[in-house]
């Protein structure tokens, strides 16, 4: 029994010194960052309070909105994705606490995650908390019914937050903004990266709906790059330059990642697309007289 007890105890030890709550990360020459999991009361030191109480006191939901949520928000658990260094997170985050607030939401049942914005573990956790959550924006909210996903809410609302997430919650067939984002995605994991790169054009028709910006998917493609799935960022990266062949930096975007994997000579046909069409760019030229030695 000693022995199962210390076991246990070790195990305990293991797991709470690899989820710690809001652990507070500083880069030389850049303000400190909240990683992994964080609570409310992290928000309110300094120097998060600083935008997080201006934000919320500032923000005044719909009282009928939020008379609405006391009831329908019951049934439901969230989890929030954020970036405390994101300008995006520091406007809506305040808000949509004090829309829980409001309505009598118990904060038990939301689950914050802090992901970085270094370049290595671009939108990532330390505790992994985003793996295989499509998390490409930060803010996310994403709602949970009976533990399966009912939608989310990605990087802003669609109208007003308290009014996406009673759309969200009445079913009301809520579509969250980067929704180019979602089809792609999806198709990703119906199909795999082989599938998917051979059946991508039949996407495009409806990606040219969706999608509103190159920088969408380009964002998207970044994230998977940075997370150990190349491969699938390149695929990406390839249908954005098909979506949006006239944006100089999807071209560019492309080459660094193919350059990244020393595939050479692919790398140097978009970067010479990309300085085709932004000929000012003294980078990319600087890059195409390296590459030219190299291929």
């Amino acid at each position: 029994m000693k022995t199962i007890v210390l076991i246990l105890l070790s195990l305990s030890a293991v797991i709470t010194k690899a989820q710690p709550f809001n652990v507070e990360v500083s880069q030389e020459g850049s303000s400190p960052q909240l990683l992994g999991k964080i609570n409310k009361e992290a928000l309110l030191n300094a120097p998060y309070k600083e935008w997080f109480n201006k934000n919320y006191e500032e923000y005044e939901p719909s009282e009928a909105v939020i008379s609405k949520l006391k009831t329908a928000l019951s049934e439901y658990t969230i989890t929030l994705f954020l970036g405390t260094w994101c300008g995006d997170s520091k406007r809506e985050v305040p808000k949509f606490y004090k829309i829980l607030d409001e309505a009598n939401f118990p904060l038990q049942r939301l689950t914050t995650i802090g992901v970085d914005r270094e370049r290595a573990t671009y939108k990532q956790s330390p505790g992994g908390e985003e793996e295989g959550m499509n998390i490409h924006r930060v803010p996310t909210f994403i709602f949970y019914k009976d533990g399966k996903e009912a939608n989310r809410i990605v990087e802003f609302p669609v109208t007003t937050l308290e009014q996406d997430i009673l759309n969200i919650l009445q079913g009301n067939g809520y579509v969250p903004s980067y929704n180019a984002v979602k089809i792609v995605n999806d198709a990703l994991v119906e199909m795999g990266t082989e599938k998917f790169q051979k059946k991508a054009y039949k996407l495009i028709p409806k990606l040219e709906k969706e999608a509103k910006k190159a920088s969408e998917l380009n964002t998207y493609a970044n994230v998977l790059f940075f997370s150990e799935r190349q491969d699938e960022a390149i695929v990406v990266a390839q249908l954005n330059t098909s979506l949006f062949p006239n944006a100089a930096f999807v071209f560019e975007s492309l080459a660094n990642k193919l350059y990244q994997r020393d595939q050479f000579s692919e790398a140097l046909k978009n970067y010479e697309i990309a300085l085709k069409l932004d000929p000012k760019n003294e980078k990319v030229d600087e890059t195409i007289k390296t590459l030219r030695s190299k291929v």
